[in-house]
């Protein structure tokens, strides 16, 4: 499998060596236990002669040349954080000449992969529209505003489609690269996960942070600090509407446009972020917690906790361990 991870300038450090790093021990440990086979073959390019890091360190690049034909190009993140860098960062003149690369290699037929903000050159592209995705939890809503037409799910860890392959926030860059060793062969991924002790999550919803998400809207923000403050209640939208001067279809119309769920979805999400919060410190019961976040039983807060984390009571209580 050819490989081009596409390297521009301020690129996040980790993004980059942890793909290296798992490409470099599926090819070791397929030669130990496969024959050699399969193979990755994987090319670091830049845009620009010189490429840093965003620690400063020199990335060896080679130049992007029209006989460079990988069936994979891997778009890793960028080290911008706030929105509005990463909307500045989209403008760069080397930026802009990625995305130009990005779509001609689709057009090639190469196959297009990115993690974390490197997702935003994707869409930037158009190889998303209409498609699902996935992005940095933290910037969805960003992401969601920016690129309408994409069918963005925060809360998975990794989505394939025709194009390629999108993943999540930070770390994710792992996800991916462990992905296509598995696209290659399931039996050396699951021995470099073994050797590298990680393996391919599936959902980013236990990190995401409904505060951080509220921030990017002044009327999401004033619906989560209301919600928080009703928990123990039954949720009803025209209540909570009423209660921030608002309609219920702008409140609907917002929270979906910014956080890409419905109101109640998102107060659902608040009762599970402060479940979790309860399972780890409190010492109360299942029911108990329950009672606390506005549920009659412990039953149905069990049932909820496993469908939006994918993971079991015992799961969670043990992360502290």
């Amino acid at each position: 499998m050819r490989i081009t991870i596409l390297a521009l300038e301020g690129l996040w450090d980790t993004g980059l060596t942890v793909m290296l790093d798992v490409f470099a021990a599926a090819n070791g440990l397929s030669a130990m236990e496969f024959g050699g086979t399969p193979h990755f073959d994987v090319t670091v390019a830049g845009v620009r002669r010189k490429v840093r890091s965003a620690q400063g360190l020199t990335v060896p690049v080679k130049p992007v040349t029209p006989d460079l034909k990988p069936d994979w190009a891997i778009v890793p993140a960028l080290n911008v954080i706030l929105p509005e860098h990463v909307v500045a960062a989209l403008s760069r003149p080397d930026v802009v000449k990625a995305i130009g690369e990005i779509r001609r290699w689709h057009s090639e037929g190469a196959r297009i992969g990115a993690s974390c903000r490197g997702t935003f050159l994707v869409a930037e592209a158009g190889l998303l529209d209409n498609r699902e995705a996935t992005t940095t939890w933290s910037l969805a809503p960003l992401f969601r505003q920016r690129y309408p037409q994409v069918l963005v799910d925060e809360s998975r860890m990794l989505v394939s489609t025709d194009v390629g392959a999108t993943a999540g926030a930070a770390m994710g860059h792992l996800d991916l690269a462990l992905w296509l060793v598995r696209q290659a062969s399931p039996e050396l991924a699951a021995l470099v996960s073994r050797y590298l002790l990680a393996d391919l999550r599936s959902l980013q919803a236990p990190y995401i942070i409904p505060n951080h998400l509220a921030q990017a809207d002044p009327l999401m923000l004033r619906f989560e600090r209301w919600a928080r403050e009703h928990l123990k209640q039954g949720f009803s939208l025209h209540v909570a509407a009423d209660a921030l001067a608002t309609s219920p279809r702008t409140l609907q119309r917002r929270c979906n446009a910014v956080l890409g769920r419905s109101p109640l979805a998102y107060f659902q999400d608040l009762r599970v972020e402060h479940a979790q919060t309860l399972l780890h410190g409190s010492g109360l019961d299942l029911d108990a917690i329950a009672a606390e976040v506005g549920y009659v039983d412990g039953a149905t807060l069990r049932t909820l906790l496993r469908q939006r984390l994918g993971r079991g009571v015992r799961d969670l209580r043990a992360d502290l361990r």
